[in-house]
């Protein structure tokens, strides 16, 4: 396991080799040393070749969840330029890609339908009744209906 190679929280291990990594020139801090060296860092995951490790569902997850972060290519992008030197850029986007892929293999608890109890009926039926009467006792004085 190299450096770039990225971990998951759950102890699977992404190897570099399915990332594709590029660099640019980037806006944000910097200065003048913005115009010269190519600190923005643009990552992209190989879905197709990372179901290897990841399995085929959890990349189906991936590719439905972050629908709108795949290129053409069908790679999840990353992108990171808010630091100054492009070691730190990296550093951010790993971190990025790893927040995402955590967040995009969430499985959601499956939610039972219930039936309402009694007591919960009865208060949402007092509650209405309650406020009706509030309404009605916002006429006139001394107008009967």
């Amino acid at each position: 396991m190299s450096r770039s190679d990225l971990v998951l929280a759950d102890g699977r291990v992404l190897p570099k080799s399915l990332f594709h990594l590029s660099f640019a020139r980037g806006g944000g801090p910097g200065g003048q040393n913005v115009n010269k060296t190519e600190t923005k860092v643009d990552l992209r995951l190989d879905l197709t070749a990372a179901e290897a490790v990841l399995g085929v569902d959890d990349t189906a997850r991936i590719r439905a969840v972050m629908a709108a972060r795949l290129d053409a290519e069908g790679r999840l992008c990353v992108t990171a330029s808010e630091h100054r030197s492009q070691f730190m850029n990296l550093q951010a986007a790993l971190a990025r890609m790893a927040q995402l892929l955590a967040a995009a293999l969430v499985r959601r608890k499956p939610r039972h339908a219930t039936r309402p109890t009694r007591g919960s009926k009865r208060r949402r039926v007092q509650g209405k009744r309650h406020r009706g009467e509030i309404k009605r006792g916002r006429g006139l004085p001394g107008s009967d209906d």
